[in-house]
């Protein structure tokens, strides 16, 4: 990797929020502009190429299809082929992808292109997926049928062959390269998955116990263990709720604002991001904006902004 961190960053909006179960989360991609995202990026030095906007259906005008534990598992597919596409063509000219979203889903395209990109370039790409869930359900254990749980078991290379045909033949990303960080609520059937894989999941519990400077040392390791970079995929829920209270699934007892900083700017300090997604911003359930000023924050600290 180079010693410095790349100095242009695409910004690319994906409003969907059909991967979830509550509807508002389309929004947070207007609500991040709102807030200053493209001005927050240049002051901080990068020159900011503007992507625009995956076209995304419609909650009311999509048909959720036959599939009952997979809801909108069609139009979900084709959206992160068409985020895999901008993607692709975003790190093709050389920049930093900043997808802002939207529900977790977005990011079943999102790192599928990344993982495509860099093992072109002989390599592999590690993952940090910062969330109050680890998204390891399945058609075959999902209580909800919302795919916005499933994308990290799909990126590892489980769930529906629709939503693994996004990545190609190979999953996107190994287990052993995998964090979940800040993890709280966790369905049966993810507990299984997570043992069988061996993926590293450090909940709320052992944040509180170690510290989220230790724990986050121990994400970085694993994801730059023997990759050419990683990729940060920050879900707002991962914030406790009185610090964010705009996200999609809210749970108490999350990251505070200086813990999920902490995170951001040891990854900046690595050098070694490769793109980033920020999801889960439900501006409906916000107040004047709050979560979304919030975040934009934290993506000026996964990109460079220090103290001093």
């Amino acid at each position: 990797m180079a010693s410095k961190p790349r100095r242009e960053v695409a910004l690319i909006s994906v409003p969907i929020d059909l991967g979830a179960g509550r509807r508002g989360v389309d929004m947070g991609p207007s609500a991040l502009r709102i807030a200053g995202i493209t001005q927050t990026v240049e002051r901080l030095g990068y020159v900011v190429r503007e992507s625009g906007t995956v076209p995304t259906g419609a909650f009311e005008t999509t048909d959720p299809g036959a599939e009952e534990h997979a809801r909108f598992l069609n139009e979900i597919a084709d959206v992160a082929g068409r985020v895999a596409a901008v993607v692709a063509s975003d790190l093709e000219k050389g920049y930093l992808p900043l997808i802002l979203g939207g529900d977790h889903s977005l990011s079943i395209g999102t790192v599928a292109a990344v993982a495509r990109h860099y093992r072109t370039e002989g390599g592999t790409v590690g993952l940090i997926w910062v969330d109050a869930h680890t998204d390891m359900n399945t058609p075959a254990t999902t209580p909800s049928g919302n795919i916005h749980g499933m994308s990290l078991a799909v990126l590892m290379g489980h769930g529906h062959p629709r939503l693994l045909g996004v990545g190609g033949s190979r999953p996107a990303v190994a287990p052993e390269n995998v964090t979940v960080l800040g993890a709280r609520e966790l369905d049966d059937g993810e507990k299984e998955l997570v043992r069988r894989l061996g993926v590293r999941v450090i909940t709320m519990s052992e944040i509180d116990e170690r510290g989220i400077g230790s724990c986050m040392d121990e994400a970085l390791e694993r994801a730059n263990r023997d990759t050419l970079g990683f990729h940060l995929s920050f879900d707002l829920d991962s914030l406790d709720p009185h610090a964010a209270p705009g996200v999609g699934t809210p749970v108490q007892g999350g990251l505070t604002y200086r813990e999920a900083h902490l995170v951001c700017e040891k990854t900046a300090r690595t050098q070694r991001l490769v793109s980033l997604d920020v999801v889960e911003l439900n501006p409906v359930l916000d107040h004047r904006n709050h979560t979304a000023r919030l975040a934009v924050g934290l993506v000026a600290s996964a990109l460079g902004r220090s103290i001093l």
